[in-house]
């Protein structure tokens, strides 16, 4: 038998190559076309779920196909999490999380059955939020002070609740308790009604509370807030300081939620979906809903960006959760 030259071999090469990179665009081309499964790996109503269900909705009308929103809560997000990591890379499978399940849960001391790394692709941070200290309305505590002044004459009387151990409304309650050197109770809620149900409730004394659904009962005179949780004041409640600006110094607990498909999904479908994202992201009623209204951030980043965020971010939450002690449920 002959054998091929050597630039006869690598023009065939290049020829595959070629005739792969065809036969994906054209699997990109005709996409979507079935309906998109978009796991929210938490109850519906909560911050995560809301923003999903929006996105979704523009998606759904911009692609021509339904995009369906799938509520698969517990463990804070790592059982729809882990759900998600096992699923076909076809593209019609995909994850809209917030931050726990990719930055914060992995840096515990529990081993999951995912990496955030490896098993991901990341699509798009769509937006980042960040946390109000409220309390109902009829409450005594007038501030954050009075708050941190209970808990060091009652240690540990004085809870907060969060959608779970390791969740953004927990770190921030553990940063505050290292912060001032008090002892709090905290109260894991496997999603964001209960936990407000119990605050309105009066069975907690405050919470750390997403601006997304905060807002909406501070404006409806059934929460009060003292603070938020980033460095920068929220549009939303623009007479709320900041913790930083209280004495809190370098007080900063921001999250964000994002959309990503498992591994190995075509990059061309990545691309696709990224671009959906940040024209769902533009859309008026949306921005009103998230931004003017919830007190969120747009961020629609790139999937390269996210990617380097996540990296990041985990380096951040280590350190925090190993000077905590805090420990996986």
């Amino acid at each position: 038998m002959k054998l091929l030259s050597r630039p006869t071999s690598k023009y065939l090469s290049l020829c595959l190559i070629g005739l792969a990179m065809m036969e994906s665009g054209f699997a990109q081309k005709g996409y979507p076309e079935k309906p998109i499964k978009m796991v929210v790996p938490y109850v519906a109503g909560g911050a995560a779920d809301i923003t999903a269900r929006l996105i979704a909705q523009s998606m759904s009308e911009s692609m021509g196909q339904s995009v369906i929103v799938e509520n698969r809560p517990g463990a804070n997000g790592v059982i729809g999490t882990e759900q998600v990591a096992k699923m076909p890379a076809d593209g019609y499978n995909l994850l809209f999380t917030a931050s726990g399940p990719l930055v914060v849960n992995p840096v515990m001391p529990k081993k999951l059955n995912y990496d955030p790394i490896k098993d991901f692709a990341p699509i798009s941070a769509a937006i980042t939020y960040q946390y109000a200290v409220v309390v109902i309305t009829n409450s005594p505590l007038q501030s954050v002070g009075e708050i941190v002044s209970l808990a060091k004459q009652k240690p540990k009387e004085v809870s907060y609740g969060s959608t779970g151990i390791g969740g953004g409304g927990h770190l921030a309650g553990e940063l505050l308790a290292l912060t001032t050197g008090v002892e709090m109770t905290h109260v894991p809620y496997k999603g964001a009604a209960p936990m407000l149900a119990d605050l309105l409730g009066g069975h907690l004394t405050f919470t750390f509370e997403p601006l997304v659904t905060a807002v909406p009962l501070i404006k409806a005179g059934k929460l009060r807030a003292f603070a938020v949780s980033s460095a920068n004041k929220s549009k939303a409640l623009p007479n709320v300081p900041t913790m930083s600006e209280l004495g809190y110094k370098g007080f900063n607990i921001s999250q964000f939620q994002g959309l990503l498909a498992p591994a190995g999904t075509d990059p061309l479908i990545i691309k696709r979906l990224h671009e959906e994202v940040v024209k769902a992201l533009k859309v008026p009623t949306t921005v009103k809903r998230l931004v003017d209204d919830g007190g969120n951030e747009i961020v629609a980043s790139t999937p390269t960006e996210f990617a380097n965020q996540i990296q990041s971010e985990l380096k951040m939450y280590s350190k925090l959760i190993q000077a905590a002690h805090i420990q996986a449920e």
